[in-house]
């Protein structure tokens, strides 16, 4: 029997609740949705699934803007549909992770709408506030991810708030203690509905120091790049000095895990972090020191425009050289952020588009192989590439409307997932129009279709999860040596006590072999 916890090794599922099945014909996903289709995951072989943002929210982020986080919004449905959903993916021993999102609130939260009425109010100081300086001008230099400054001005309070993305999402202050018991109480009401972690969103995000606050310093090493997110002034700062990492942050990792860790079955918490060019590995290792978090989400297997195979193979190596031997890392090609996996790829090793399939279920095994968990975002199994060709009067995501046609945002890779090909709208929803258009060239790798094809990228991934699991050297350990290889291979061994496994990725033939040694 393995020794590890199950989140040490799991394969965990990213859905989009928005974009997975929709239920009630409104064109837009939802939890009933979800739960028809929880005998497909399952079949897959996959351990968990996180489910991205379906609390009360205004839609301004879709979802990462939350007005009630103990309340579901109505276009995905009730709470007694979470509560059968959780019962139905318990019964078929899949693990239920959440996406909670600790740094930051909608604007129409009853928490800032009350705050920015007066100074003097019960939550006047739940969020950041504070002074113009002299001249009128905000408190420092910081910019928000999204483009701008990262604070608002507020007139009912003749002061600034402060937002790390939209002003729509004021940012929390969690030196205030209240701010982290409130959020022990939201930890709290869904691990008694049976949730089994959280994926905490931006969590590195989170300001916790209190004024007076500091400049962010300018990034020596910054350089133009090709997509708006790389010329965007943001990144000509350098923030782990001050705007983000905060030393502060740890008060709340430390709650959390004391709270998590008072439950049974093993409940975990994994925080979506980064730092400043290099220092990724570096601030993951401070959010799971001891009595932190379990695990970080792991950025460097999601470069914008794909990696190469050394790259890849680099990615690795730092990895293993920090993290060997625990289960503190979760890997993941693709989110509902980026671009797909194949489309960034397939560019990046110089493929064609007839090589995607054989990439694809390389890549994933590759993934699947490394230390720690892994996550897979939904279409993946399928073998989806990005969707283009999005008209702009039908996008949603605002960074998307701002750039295109340069920069087509996140669309792209947040399409409707399509289930059978004769059905309409590929079986995602009997609506006349979907809240993204339907991708034509998606509907040949219709998810129920292709888990009936025995030569699909669902069938070998889902037979190769199945023979992961009586594996000892994945399932007993988290133990990697020997990672080698030339431009085109990548090489490395898991080891247990009773096994040792080489795994060997060609590029050149993408192939994928293992071999017990």
């Amino acid at each position: 029997m393995s020794s590890l916890k199950w989140w040490e090794n799991a394969v965990i599922y990213q859905i989009y609740p928005r974009s997975f099945q929709d239920s009630n014909d409104d064109g837009i996903g939802d939890l009933k949705g979800i739960t028809t289709r929880l005998n497909y995951l399952s079949e897959l072989g996959i351990d968990a699934i996180w489910i991205s943002p379906f609390f009360k929210s205004p839609q301004k982020d879709f979802g990462y803007d939350v007005s009630d986080y103990y309340d579901i919004s109505p276009e995905y449905g009730t709470l007694r549909d979470f509560d059968l959903l959780i019962s139905k993916a318990h019964e078929l021993k899949l693990r239920v992770m959440l996406d909670i999102v600790p740094a930051h609130c909608s604007s129409e939260h009853p928490w800032f709408v009350e705050s920015r009425s007066s100074t003097t109010n019960p939550k006047a100081d739940w969020f950041h506030w504070v002074e113009p300086q002299n001249d009128g001008s905000a408190p420092t230099n910081w910019l928000s991810f999204f483009g701008g400054q990262a604070w608002t001005w507020e007139p009912r309070r003749q002061q600034y708030y402060l937002h790390n993305f939209l002003p729509d999402q004021p940012n929390l202050n969690y030196a205030n203690p209240e701010v982290i018991e409130e959020f022990n109480q939201i930890a709290k009401f869904w691990f008694d509905k049976g949730v089994d972690g959280f994926r905490l969103d931006a969590v590195h995000t989170i300001n916790a120091d209190s004024f007076p606050y500091k400049n962010n310093p300018a990034n020596p090493t910054f350089k133009l790049g090709p997509l708006p997110q790389d010329q965007q002034p943001f990144f000509r700062q350098l923030h782990d000095a001050a705007q983000l990492n905060q030393p502060g942050i740890q008060e709340f990792c430390e709650s959390y895990r004391r709270i998590a860790d008072s439950y049974d079955n093993d409940r975990f918490l994994m925080g979506e972090v980064d730092g400043d060019n290099d220092n990724a590995m570096s601030v993951s290792e401070t959010f799971t020191e001891a009595g932190r978090l379990h695990a970080t989400y792991n950025f460097d297997l999601l470069e914008w425009d794909g990696l190469t195979v050394n790259e890849i193979k680099e990615a690795i190596l730092k990895a293993s050289k920090v993290f060997n031997n625990t289960g503190r890392l979760s890997f993941a090609f693709s989110n509902h952020d980026v671009p797909r996996v194949a489309t960034r790829q397939l560019k990046a090793l110089h493929l064609s588009s007839k090589d995607s399939d054989k990439m694809q279920i390389l890549l994933m095994k590759l993934q699947i192989s490394l230390i720690g968990s892994s996550c897979i975002y939904q279409g993946e199994e399928l073998g989806l590439e990005d969707v283009k060709d999005i008209p702009r009067e039908k996008m949603q995501d605002p960074w998307g409307i701002e750039f295109a046609p340069t920069f087509l945002g996140r669309d792209t890779c947040r399409t409707p997932m399509v289930w059978n090909k004769l059905l309409p709208n590929g079986g995602f929803s009997k609506a006349n129009t979907t809240w993204l258009p339907i991708s034509d060239k998606h509907l040949d790798r219709a998810a129920i279709d292709s888990a009936l094809n025995p030569n699909s990228i669902y069938s070998e991934l889902s037979k190769f999860l199945k023979w992961r699991k009586k594996q000892s050297a994945m399932m007993n350990a988290n133990c990697i040596l020997n990672i080698h290889g030339d431009d085109a291979q990548i090489s490395f061994d898991r080891q247990s006590d009773d096994q040792t496994l080489h795994c060997n990725f060609n590029f050149k033939t993408l192939t994928a072999s293992f071999k017990e040694i």
